[in-house]
């Protein structure tokens, strides 16, 4: 099964990390958050989850992982302004590697001048963002590209985002 790499910090959107993380586990795949500080909690911006984190951004390798998820909220924002991360989420769009992003993930991966050329979706409030970035913008629930991308607008989007998700991983 998969390892997949989470970066995610305080403010993150509490159902766009739950629900993918549980959708992951529940088909046998590992899942590794990661922040500034290992063993840290951060908490949601609904205030209904709470994370533990695994792994401190100093301390990991992407060629450990096989995908990597964005959950959206603030923390994408907060992350980006960190060059290390946005290294780290450049390496899987660089390798190939699945993935996923929803609603504000994708400010890191534009951060990381990753999504030119590429079909992606975001929250709306990104979109003007990512078509700056040179992103083929679709106001659709999930859009994959180049069976490695997936990218879904809000949390109304979970199902459809978990789904294709879950494929690229098969």
């Amino acid at each position: 099964m998969s390892k997949i790499a989470c970066v995610i910090t305080s403010m993150f959107e509490d159902v766009e990390y739950t629900q993918p993380a549980e959708a992951f586990k529940n088909e046998g795949h590992e899942i590794t958050t990661i922040e500034w500080e290992s063993g840290k909690e951060v908490k949601g911006k609904q205030g209904e989850a709470s994370v533990k984190i695994d792994a401190s951004i100093d301390d990991v390798n992407p060629n450990d992982f096989d995908a990597l998820l964005i959950p959206g909220g603030f923390s994408p924002d907060q992350l980006r302004g960190d060059e290390k991360f946005v290294t780290f989420a450049k390496h899987f769009m660089d390798e190939k590697k699945p993935v996923f992003a929803i609603c504000h993930g994708p400010q890191l991966l534009i951060t990381a001048k990753s999504l030119e050329g590429r079909a992606a979706t975001g929250f709306k409030s990104i979109a003007v963002d990512m078509e700056y970035a040179g992103v083929d913008y679709e106001d659709k629930e999930v859009v994959v590209c180049q069976d490695q991308l997936v990218t879904s607008r809000q949390p109304d989007d979970i199902p459809a985002f978990n789904r294709e998700s879950l494929k690229l991983l098969q």
